[in-house]
């Protein structure tokens, strides 16, 4: 518990970091523990009591309900003003007016809040075409400008059209996004495109991949030893004993590899620039913290985000399947204790999950009854992490691969309402079976906008839509218990 604790501030502390801080003088420090009290009260609770006395319904939702409350309250009392002075049509106050203005209230000169001169300002007008998206008004913001007007054409000819006509008038300056508000009126943003253009000696580092590759091999294989009986004391004075945790690390390395490896291909398929996949060695726990790529370029447009999001899990998801049921066929069955939990890998009651419970059934067969636990082989112990791994992901809460699913199904505001709703029905699970207590609370803390694509209007094609329909259905397959009718079908 602790160490999830730890764990969970450590992220806390670098999502703050990166995304709040700069947007609020409130100490970092203080937003951090008001995030963090539940996690506090909900741990502080489960030391002194353990599992005998459940937290009261009260404690457990009035703790997720103030703190974002305190949350919001100290982060508005600090929060940086930027707001600009509204704008009508091209009148433009003079520097004189603008510094009088400004004085008083302590918003930025208009010279900061204007990107555009003037002149520019004409030029930029001509470039939205009356026929595709007629141009009503220039909002400047710092360092962006919002151009508001009417969607005369599909959303892909609209943003083609007006992006052509801005890059041949001021280059690669702005980068273009074209986006709804919260009335689901398309506007677009142009923005300083300050990012830099990496070369592929940034991005292409495979010697470090393959450093980290081997490095994390070694710290799995080591757990897997652990998992497959070898104490450290043995494994210290007999180190040839190493070889028995391989089928865990290869199997759990081979999930984690292929899942990041769909992001990979498919990014690559889109000419979008990413790094090569990373593993994360970590010499305790599981053996590593998983694996990663990373996005060096903007997702051009909703199909692109929805087609590298679903790679991954899909590709871990198939991976996962025959590694887990090979495992179970080799596992054992013991009696089921009588408080089980999803975590307890020597005797795992596998009716947590319906599709855990269907390969269970399928790969032991009659063994398995109703009152019978799984005690885990190493490598079905390394299939069950990528289940979770693959639940985990396909989770609809923003910047998961499941917030990227839906956010390229639905749009980025409604995206955000259902990243809204799981998080509260991951809570309800966690109140009435702990074991998801942990991820509730990290569900909390992630936020649930998720970042547009340039071209986030246009919508998914039926293909895809029913991709992402069967990824959601994986996701309750993996996540739902099973039913009375398959506990009555396994009884017989």
């Amino acid at each position: 518990m602790v160490f999830w604790l730890l764990l969970l501030g450590i992220i806390t502390y670098i999502i703050l970091r990166t995304r709040v801080a700069h947007l609020t003088r409130t100490p970092l420090w203080v937003l951090w523990l008001v995030l963090m009290t539940p996690a506090f009260i909900w741990t502080a609770w489960f030391v002194v009591h353990g599992n005998n006395e459940p937290l009261p319904t009260e404690v457990a939702v009035g703790s997720f309900i103030l703190s974002p409350i305190i949350y919001w309250f100290a982060f508005s009392w600090g929060r940086r003003d930027f707001r600009p002075p509204p704008t009508e049509g091209v009148a433009t106050p003079s520097p004189e007016e603008s510094d009088s203005e400004h004085k008083e209230g302590g918003l930025p000169k208009l010279a900061d809040v204007r990107p555009i001169s003037a002149e520019e300002e004409e030029e930029l007008r001509d470039c939205f075409d009356w026929t595709v998206y007629p141009l009503h008004k220039l909002d400047y913001r710092p360092q962006a400008i919002i151009c508001r007007g009417q969607l005369r054409s599909p959303p892909e000819v609209a943003y083609k059209r007006i992006r052509e006509n801005i890059e041949g008038k001021f280059g690669d300056r702005f980068a273009i996004i074209f986006q709804e508000d919260f009335h689901g009126k398309p506007f677009f943003i142009l923005v300083p495109n300050i990012i830099p253009t990496p070369d592929r000696s940034q991005l292409n580092k495979p010697l470090l991949a393959l450093s980290l590759a081997a490095i994390t091999l070694f710290t799995t294989t080591v757990v897997g030893t652990t998992l497959g009986g070898v104490s450290p004391q043995t494994l210290q004075s007999q180190p040839a004993l190493l070889v028995e945790g391989l089928p865990y690390a290869i199997s759990l390395m081979t999930i984690l590899g292929i899942h990041e490896s769909g992001h990979y291909v498919a990014a690559i398929a889109h000419n979008i620039r990413t790094t090569l996949p990373y593993f994360i060695p970590f010499p305790i726990f599981l053996g590593t913290f998983g694996a990663f790529v990373q996005i060096r370029s903007p997702i051009p447009n909703r199909k692109v985000l929805f087609d590298i999001s679903i790679a991954g899990p899909i590709a871990g998801f198939v991976v996962t399947l025959p590694i887990l049921f090979w495992g179970l066929a080799n596992s054992t069955v013991v009696e089921l204790p009588e408080d089980p939990s999803m975590f307890s890998i020597d005797a795992l009651d596998p009716t947590f999950s319906l599709l855990l419970l269907l390969l269970s059934k399928f790969a032991l067969g009659s063994q398995l009854t109703p009152t019978s636990g799984i005690d885990l082989h190493p490598v079905a112990i390394a299939g069950y992490i990528g289940l979770i791994v693959t639940a985990f992901n396909l989770l609809p809460v923003g910047q998961l691969d499941g917030g990227h699913i839906v956010h390229g199904m639905f749009g980025q505001r409604q995206a955000a309402r259902i990243g809204q709703v799981s998080r509260f029905l991951v809570l309800g699970l966690a109140v009435l079976q702990p074991s998801w207590f942990l991820l509730a609370v990290f569900l909390f803390f992630m936020p649930i906008i998720d970042s547009p694509a340039l071209n986030d209007i246009s919508e998914l094609d039926n293909r895809r839509d029913l991709c992402g329909l069967l990824a959601i259905a994986v996701l309750l397959l993996i996540i739902l218990p099973a039913p009375n009718l398959v506990m009555n079908w396994l009884q017989g």
